[in-house]
């Protein structure tokens, strides 16, 4: 709950196998604009189960949230992609950073905001507007927040293993699960979160648990490293233990609560079942701690450079098991630097055009089904990044049934198999601004063409992470445009593919 950061944006407008240990030399990965640039600035991004990406263009003090959709080439190219209209959400509802799920249905929900229409107190500062959005009839709905809430703001969400969304009031402990849409139901959660929601992100676990890191707001405590678990199943928050290192700016050692801002990074899930939680720090360089789901314990993970943390910012898995970070000197400093954590050092990577003159916190990610990640900073300057790496054979999703026939233009077809979840939500930020892609996509090529189709998904069996071998599934969609004949399929993950099916479009 900071207004330096909205006003820095208007001035700068499964445990499934181990990573192996590579002894080779570290390889940047590099940085690539769209061919063509987005119709206006644009910020916050959504992978949707069609393939395209949902961004929304913030325009501070105007009243209307125009949204727009990155469409992968015929050769499912994001680079070379071109840009559609979206709409624009509802009237009045025109948030800067908020809670942003997809759900199981392939449907978009947004809700909460800080700063609607550009202001920074009453209802519009810590709105409670939401709203729902249909990839499939490209159409805004308004969305009512749980009775009796005052506020949701830059609230964190997150869809549990069992498909609901549950959403925290940014400014109490208060949390609620979406149990419907049709009607709108909202089910209270939630019992003994020790400190406000506000600042604090949620990472979803292998067991379905969601994991947050304290940041002490209305319980002040300069050397409070406390963490926190909830359990879908009682609904309860319990401690998840010390993170030994102090993650959240509490700026203890240069001035105190009165200038403390709370903030807090990203915590990334990675295939060997550990979670790199980032830290941000006023005083000095930003630490970071390392939660082994295993064991469920912390230990202390590496400092950033001099003067760096992430005092909010994005992060994502890479296919490798590498997390990208985008870090920033002190809280809401310019010159950000990039970074691939592989589990035992920080590299330093290459970095976006505009980095030198942006913070940490006007980043947003987004993991591709290329296994590239897309980056935005409030700009039109809208890069794509190509990691060097590769994933391990291990952590692809893997198809054992769908129909060897499929007929274009027929909905609900029925797919299963293993890992279609992938082993993370893939991308982070420190509390609001949610881009997970913990979901399969169905990516069709032609054989003969070799165009690049995906097809829509939904109904999906679970939201877990790391399911392994566990059998799941989900229906996806034939467009009536897709072309006929020999084709190849693949479940994508994450960036992660399958192993190719056969198949015939008729």
């Amino acid at each position: 709950m900071n207004p330096c950061r909205s006003l820095a944006i208007t001035l700068t407008l499964l445990v499934c196998s181990t990573i192996a240990t590579s002894q080779e030399p570290f390889v940047a990965g590099t940085w690539h604009a769209l061919k063509t640039a987005p119709p206006a600035p644009v910020a916050h991004m959504l992978l949707l189960t069609d393939g395209s990406v949902l961004v929304n263009s913030f325009f501070f003090y105007s009243h209307a949230d125009n949204w727009y959709r990155l469409i992968p080439d015929s050769t499912g190219s994001y680079i070379n992609g071109h840009w559609m209209n979206a709409g624009t959400a509802p009237s009045g509802y025109n948030p800067l950073y908020f809670a942003s799920q997809v759900l199981p249905s392939g449907q978009v929900v947004i809700i909460g905001g800080e700063y609607n229409n550009g202001s920074t107190s009453g209802s519009n500062g810590w709105t409670t507007l939401g709203a729902t959005y249909s990839p499939h009839t490209n159409t805004w709905s308004s969305l009512a927040a749980p009775t009796g809430w005052t506020t949701v703001g830059d609230a964190q969400s997150i869809v549990l293993a069992n498909g609901k969304m549950m959403l925290a009031n940014c400014c109490t402990t208060q949390q609620a699960i979406l149990s419907s849409l049709s009607p709108v139901t909202w089910t209270t959660t939630g019992v003994g979160k020790f400190d406000i929601n506000d600042e604090e992100g949620w990472t979803l676990l292998p067991n379905g648990k969601v994991l947050t890191v304290d940041a002490y707001v209305g319980a002040y405590n300069s050397i409070g490293t406390g963490s926190e678990l909830y359990s879908p199943s009682t609904g309860a928050w319990s401690s998840a233990g010390s993170t030994i290192k102090q993650l959240w700016d509490s700026s203890a050692a240069c001035g105190g609560s009165g200038v403390a801002s709370y903030e807090v990074g990203p915590g990334i899930l990675r295939p060997d079942g550990t979670v790199l939680w980032t830290g941000a720090n006023r005083c000095a360089a930003g630490h970071t701690a390392i939660y082994h789901t295993g064991n469920g314990t912390w230990t202390a993970g590496p400092d950033f450079a001099t003067g760096l943390d992430m005092a909010d910012g994005p992060a994502a898995l890479l296919p490798d098991g590498n997390v990208l970070l985008d870090a920033s000197p002190g809280i809401f400093g310019t010159g950000s630097k990039f970074y691939e954590w592989d589990g035992t050092t920080m590299n330093l990577t290459s970095a976006p055009p505009l980095a030198p003159s942006d913070s940490s916190y006007v980043g947003n990610m987004v993991c591709l089904p290329t296994g590239q990640v897309m980056f935005t900073d409030f700009s039109s300057s809208v890069q794509i990044y190509t990691p060097s790496g590769t994933y391990q054979p291990a952590w692809q999703p893997a198809v054992t049934s769908v129909a060897s026939t499929l007929t274009h233009g027929v909905n609900n077809n029925l797919i299963t198999g293993t890992q279609f979840n992938g082993l993370s939500q893939c991308a982070y930020y420190g509390d609001d601004n949610q881009s997970a892609t913990n979901w399969p996509l169905v990516r069709i090529t032609n054989s003969t063409t070799g165009k690049v189709v995906y097809a829509r998904t939904h109904n999906f069996s679970t939201m877990g992470v790391a399911t392994g071998a566990k059998l799941v599934s989900a229906k996806f969609d034939i467009p009536a445009t897709i072309g006929l004949g020999a084709s190849t399929l693949e479940v994508v993950a994450n960036g992660i593919p399958s192993a190719a099916v056969t198949v015939t479009i008729d």
